[in-house]
């Protein structure tokens, strides 16, 4: 799993383009949680996302020793970032880390909406969500105590989220978007209790964002998306509009499809495992412990002889 999370989107950025930051510290920047953490598009690939689009800024104002977004990944729960921010290969980079942004819930409520994207319907059973969303509530709790124990050094933003399903009719969206807000004011009131800052994203894309989800079977956003939820974010770490990124600034779409990332996972695993039997092999060729103690001595082999004769 490192190996393929490190596929999608392990990043070192360290530009420094001669602009005098505003700032003196350099960050050192995990992007955890879901997909859009990942930076899923819309059409099920990989690519740039709101936290590479950061890590970008951060870089080009010198403001950026390291950005990885391999704790992040497509699917994940509440509970499955929580899990992931225990980890044990999480724990270097959780204790070195200074930034840290986290986007995790929409997964935990959105799987229980169904959508019928030609018709622009949606459907979900209010006792299924109050569940859910007391599921979040309880492990965003447990994430950010988590975060601040294993990651002392650093300022955590909590991503919130915006109406997903811009395309369906317009008295459809009322009760789902209602389940939204919910979700939003519960990562709202943890973040504050936490001491963690959130981050509203949700005003920029509204209830008719066609334009920034153009995908209508699929909830995530095009670069202009991601640039408007990187922006909310830079508009809250530096308390202005100073480092917003304008859309003449956004790289051009390089793509990786979730095909060539599970080849990729194939590839890494099989040589995982040849390695595992490299080092077992070498492992039985070398000599044991108590033999490495006396070898080199004078009469190590007459030694070795009269062992191997004990033990036939």
């Amino acid at each position: 799993m490192k190996r393929l999370l490190s596929l999608i989107g392990t990043v070192v950025l360290t530009m420094v383009f001669g602009v005098s930051s505003a700032f003196a510290q350099s960050e050192n920047y995990l992007s955890i949680g879901d997909s859009l953490a990942a930076g899923q598009t819309p059409y099920r690939q990989i690519d740039t996302g709101y936290s590479d689009l950061i890590a970008m800024r951060l870089g080009m104002t010198g403001q950026l020793s390291f950005y990885t977004k391999e704790l992040a990944f497509p699917g994940f729960t509440t509970a499955d970032v929580l899990k992931r921010v225990k980890s044990e290969e999480a724990s270097d980079l959780l204790a070195n880390a200074t930034l840290i942004t986290v986007s995790a819930g929409a997964n935990d409520l959105l799987r229980l909406v169904q959508v019928n994207p030609t018709a622009g319907t949606l459907a979900f059973s209010q006792l299924q969500t109050d569940y859910a969303l007391n599921v979040v509530r309880k492990n965003m709790v447990e994430i950010l105590e988590e975060l601040k124990v294993r990651a002392p050094k650093a300022k955590i933003f909590v991503m919130g989220y915006y109406f997903a399903y811009p395309n369906v009719h317009a008295t459809q969206k009322e009760g789902t978007n209602a389940q939204l807000i919910k979700l939003n004011t519960i990562l709202q009131q943890q973040a504050e209790h936490a001491g963690a800052t959130y981050v509203n994203v949700y005003d920029a894309f509204g209830l008719d964002a066609t334009n920034l989800l153009p995908n209508i079977s699929d909830v995530h956003p095009n670069f202009e998306g991601y640039r408007q939820m990187a922006n909310a974010f830079l508009h809250e770490y530096s308390g202005s509009n100073a480092l917003a990124i304008s859309s003449n600034e956004l790289p051009k779409p390089n793509p990786i499809s979730f095909e060539q990332i599970l080849e990729q996972q194939e590839k890494a695993e099989q040589k995982k495992e040849q390695e595992k039997e490299q080092e077992k092999e070498q492992e039985q060729e070398k000599p044991s412990s108590a033999a490495r103690v006396i070898q080199g001595f004078t009469g190590y082999a007459a030694f070795m002889e009269k062992v191997r004769a004990i033990l036939s």
